[in-house]
């Protein structure tokens, strides 16, 4: 059964609408669809909130550290409320799945995602779930820097907010720990698979907890 629901993301309102902060979008849905709101708390360094699903408690969670920084926020909530790693989900931006597409695996690598790198290193544990929400990839290995901390285009934006809306159908056998029925329900999509529009190289942003198996080593990471 799953008790926490992560979504990751950078805070500030430059970043509230770029791609590597798809997990908050998500979060943000849930949020609406619960008819919960998040408010900030310090002692967790994120937005929380906090509702019961089948006499069991569940948080919603944004970390409001960068995302290098996610674990931080993350492990706080779960050491304290004892939520084992097997309890939690975490909602991300995935380079390689297109828009309008989600998958929902369980462990494995960080595959050079920062905010999962520090949660990994927080929880000392990879014994967690993940939903990756897809933003597409440049095609360019020098324009991924660029590409998640830039605005998707409307075609795009509207495929993962779609992607994000049919995930919703799937919370209760996914709060329940119907996994299997849940993956049939997210995997499942009429969605198109735009192409993403290639981007002139520009300058990058480190701060932002980049894919660092793509990108060059910063302070932050």
């Amino acid at each position: 059964m799953i008790k926490l629901l992560v979504g990751l993301g950078n805070p500030g309102p430059e970043y509230e609408a770029t791609r590597h902060n798809a997990g908050f979008w998500w979060i943000d849905a849930v949020a609406r669809d619960m008819k919960l709101s998040l408010a900030l708390d310090k002692t967790y360094h994120g937005v929380i909130a906090r509702t019961t699903w089948n006499g069991q408690t569940l948080w919603l969670l944004q970390p409001r550290t960068f995302m290098n920084l996610s674990g931080k926020s993350v492990s706080a909530l779960a050491r304290f409320f004892k939520i084992k790693p097997e309890e939690i989900l975490v909602a991300h931006d995935e380079l390689d799945i297109v828009p309008g597409q989600l998958k929902l695996k369980f462990g494995g690598s960080h595959a050079g995602h920062n905010g999962l790198r520090d949660i990994h290193a927080q929880l000392g544990s990879s014994d967690y779930w993940r939903l990756r929400i897809g933003v597409g990839h440049p095609g360019v290995k020098s324009e991924v820097i660029n590409w998640v901390l830039q605005k998707p285009s409307q075609a795009h934006r509207a495929a993962i907010d779609e992607a994000i809306e049919r995930s919703l159908k799937a919370l209760p056998p996914l709060l329940e720990g119907q996994m299997e029925k849940a993956m049939m329900q997210i995997h499942t999509t009429t969605a198109p698979r735009p192409k993403p529009p290639r981007k002139e190289p520009g300058p990058a942003a480190s701060a932002a907890g980049l894919p660092d198996s793509r990108l060059p080593k910063s302070p932050e990471d």
